[in-house]
């Protein structure tokens, strides 16, 4: 896919105040360390996270997205009366039926006339809603676009540590629910529009490339359990290999179709799992790792929020530029991949 006239007016993050370190998460597991004597302190060993954050209890991810969706709106030169097209792109979902989009677009006071979905692709949703909207921009069906994403990792977690007291787990039946552990919650918001709409310097989705392999769509598999927490295991070991072989693919026909090699780009965002996954990737797709930004060290993994968080935050910190090339490399369970490349 290229784009031509899109363009990321304004992104903006919400994040929950509470932190849960992983020291502390450790520290509610002990009676299961101690039975199958785990040295304290692997969860960050083995992932690189010290600490995520989580929404207040009964947090619904309409709320998170609205506070997302405000903030951006915030600070877009638009106004929300301009929104064309409204998108809730997360994991999280405040009910099967109607669309939390429902919700988050009555919170956030956006205009009746606003066309309003979700989309839900794992932790790709975000970085597909992005395209959803360059095309119908490019297209010439919209002009303006709001894409939010709100996830809650709480209720997750929690049924995770529940889970892993209550039942007489071996050192192999608690790997599953490993991969659990690593998530947080945050919430994030862009505007995309036409060029044409853009006053200064256009911020340009030049364009990317989308592969699925869904022979692996029982690596990660995640379902609710009860009304107010879900249940996710994970093979981690087999979805880091199949992923990064999936990346690759993704990465030779994504330079191919897009010009340039990992030199070309400045900067890259990806999907933020931790330390292991970040080395693996890099060193398949022969990639520069001085030229990563990470947030997983401190926000964990926050399913769709990550990638688009983690560019929030670089380009809070100077670390992507006017100017700047940005390849945006993303990966969910599925198996699915999409990388974009972006010109800030």
């Amino acid at each position: 896919m290229r784009f031509e006239n899109v363009c990321l007016e304004s992104l903006a993050v919400a994040l929950p105040e509470e932190t849960w370190t992983s020291a502390g998460i450790e520290a509610r597991l002990r009676p299961l360390y101690e039975r199958l004597k785990l040295p304290e302190g692997r969860l960050e060993l083995m992932t690189g996270i010290r600490e995520r954050r989580m929404w207040p209890a009964g947090t619904r991810a309409s709320d998170a997205s609205a506070a997302a969706g405000r903030a951006v709106l915030a600070k877009s030169q638009l106004s929300r009366e301009r929104v064309q097209l409204f998108i809730h792109a997360a994991v999280s979902r405040d009910m099967l039926e109607p669309a939390t989009a429902s919700f988050a677009h009555r919170k956030i006071g956006l205009p009746g006339s606003a066309q309003i979905f979700d989309v839900s692709n794992a932790c790709l949703g975000f970085l597909n809603s992005l395209t959803v909207a360059g095309s119908m921009i490019e297209s010439g069906q919209i002009q303006c676009a709001l894409v939010v994403a709100g996830e809650n990792g709480r209720p997750l977690v929690e049924q995770t540590i529940s889970t892993l007291l209550a039942r007489p787990l071996n050192r192999n039946e608690i790997k599953p629910y490993f991969a659990n552990l690593t998530i947080g919650s945050g919430a994030v918001a862009a505007v995309v529009c036409h060029r044409s709409l853009i006053a200064g310097r256009p911020h340009r989705l030049l364009g990317g490339i989308a592969r699925a392999a869904t022979e692996h769509s029982d690596l990660c598999q995640g379902d609710t359990h009860g009304a107010d927490a879900l249940a996710m295991q994970t093979d981690s070991e087999q979805l880091l290999l199949a992923g990064v072989a999936l990346a690759k693919e993704t990465w030779r026909e994504f330079v191919a179709s897009h010009g340039g090699t990992g030199d070309s780009f400045d900067r890259f965002i990806c999907h933020q799992v931790g330390s292991v996954h970040r080395r693996k990737l890099y060193e398949t797709l022969g990639l520069d790792l001085a030229k990563d930004f990470s947030t997983f060290e401190t926000l964990g993994n926050t399913g769709s929020v990550a990638l688009p968080a983690t560019l929030s935050a670089a380009i809070d910190a100077g670390a992507v530029r006017e100017g700047s090339r940005v390849g945006l490399l993303g990966i969910g369970s599925g198996l699915n991949c999409l990388m974009l490349a972006l010109e800030w």
